[in-house]
């Protein structure tokens, strides 16, 4: 479990699954995680499961947040993969639209970085984003993640943002 000062981060679990359908389906949140195909419950699901694995062998995966002290709403999810099936881990992450422009993506996702450089000792976490994904670049930015290459992708383009590992390490986790 992660905590920021308004954000509880707990690893998904199959009682997720039903609030992970809603959230993942909404047309603002596919978009872009999803390239606008609409998950299947069994999906859903699956990736569910693939992050419970994940956390019981490598110790990372997604986390779901809900506000500190309001355990029954999901608000998203905010997490750590492997890009595109390789060594190298990105950071991703969902919220709900309600709740967006309050900072909670990046609330999150600076936890999950943090996470990723204190806990698992990596030396750089990666991101990739759509082109046109102004929020999400936004996030990364405010990160400090910086812009390295341009890769194709189904919506267009797709950048690639890299963050190294600061000495003196970032955000906090807990």
């Amino acid at each position: 479990m992660l905590r920021t000062s308004r954000l509880t981060l707990s690893p998904l679990r199959g009682g997720d699954h039903d609030a992970l359908l809603r959230l993942w389906r909404m047309p603002e949140v596919r978009e872009f995680l999803f390239d606008g195909e609409v998950l299947s419950s069994a999906q859903v699901a699956a990736i569910i499961a693939d992050s419970e694995k994940d956390f019981a062998t490598e110790n990372f995966g997604f986390w779901g947040l809900r506000e500190t002290g309001v355990d029954e709403i999901l608000l998203g999810t905010a997490g750590l993969r492997r890009l595109d099936g390789g060594p190298e881990l990105e950071v991703v992450y969902s919220l709900d639209p309600g709740y967006r422009g309050r900072g909670l993506a990046s609330e999150a996702a600076a936890a999950v970085v943090s996470y990723a450089f204190e806990v698992l000792g990596l030396d750089r976490v990666l991101a990739e984003i759509d082109e046109g994904n102004t929020a999400s670049i936004a996030v990364v930015e405010r990160l400090g993640m910086r812009a390295f290459e341009t890769v194709p992708g189904v919506l267009g383009p797709m950048i690639h943002y890299l963050l190294e590992k600061p000495a003196s390490g970032v955000g906090h986790c807990g």
